[in-house]
């Protein structure tokens, strides 16, 4: 009987130390398996040895593959350019800083052959080196987001997973350039089994997911989700009319006694109209600018070189 196939999919940038580290815990497991596996590395622009490592382990290993791109386009379009390169029975999406512990995926298969589970899913219980004020930001983040979206994103989620082929069929059918794959996973559905983990230290290096990258990622998850915060601005316009006009009335009342109020009052309501014509106009220009790069049609990543 053909033993099955098991694609992992490892976006990597600037990970020149991790690359050999994370390749001999991931062969370990997969000597565990029975099971064939194929290793899909995704080097996203990387401006150091990245790649030089890969085609070393390429070399001698040919289960080893590998994309490299022309330049950095960030994560989710590594991830989608190993989701489509990968032709496994099963396929896992693993950071190769080896916070996704590979011996994970011997519980994961094992659920999903025994059980009706279309998904075994990881999800954080906990990071060690995360500061309380990122621990806070994370768990207001997951709230906020299930909140606006609709879609009730499990706090912790994160992008290691092990799927059925037709979970992956169903992913790559959705084909939007603005991807946030998180909320991709919730809109296609499919049964899931989730799996507690106490996140792990990284190994080596550093994370490259600074503040204002995941600033970044946070708005592009919430404008590629949902267009909730537009009826929002909706909502907030009707309640300042509602303000405006009960200001009006205390204007009114009080024109003739004290000025000083009146002025306070109308810099204060000019003031606060303003700023918030300037969220919402910029609100819905990153709605026309998602509209914009959808209609120009361009690819979503470029590749520069790749394994045959």
């Amino acid at each position: 009987m053909k033993k099955e196939l098991i694609s992992l999919i490892i976006p990597c940038f600037n990970e020149e130390e991790m690359i050999p580290i994370f390749y001999k815990e991931v062969d370990k497991v997969s000597k565990k398996m029975d099971t064939n596996f194929e290793f899909i590395f995704i080097d996203d622009g990387s401006t150091d040895k990245t790649l030089s490592h890969i085609k070393n382990l390429r070399k001698k290993d040919k289960r080893v593959k590998y994309i490299s791109f022309s330049k950095n386009f960030g994560k989710e379009a590594g991830m989608l350019a190993g989701l489509e390169k990968s032709i496994g029975d099963y396929v896992a999406i693993m950071d190769v800083d080896l916070q996704d512990p590979p011996e994970m995926l011997i519980k994961m298969y094992d659920i999903l052959k025994k059980d009706s589970y279309d998904v075994a899913a990881i999800y954080s219980t906990g990071h060690e080196d995360y500061s309380p004020l990122r621990k806070l930001g994370t768990s207001i983040w997951y709230k906020l987001i299930s909140k606006i979206t609709g879609n009730s994103e499990r706090p912790g989620t994160r992008d290691y997973r092990l799927m059925k082929r037709k979970v992956v069929d169903s992913i790559l059918s959705l084909k939007e350039k603005n991807r946030y794959t998180r909320g991709l996973y919730s809109y296609v559905g499919y049964n899931i089994k989730w799996i507690p983990l106490k996140t792990p230290d990284r190994v080596d290096g550093t994370s490259k997911f600074t503040l204002k990258v995941l600033l970044k990622y946070s708005i592009e998850a919430i404008t590629s989700t949902t267009t909730k915060p537009l009826l929002l601005s909706l909502y907030l316009g009707l309640i300042l009319s509602l303000i405006s006009f009960i200001s009006l009335i205390v204007l009114i009342i009080k024109l003739l006694t004290t000025k000083l109020i009146i002025n306070t009052l109308i810099v204060f309501i000019t003031t606060l109209v303003l700023s918030l014509q300037f969220i919402f106009i910029g609100l819905i220009g990153l709605y026309i600018s998602k509209i914009y790069i959808e209609t120009k049609n361009r690819p979503i990543y470029i590749i520069g070189e790749e394994s045959e």
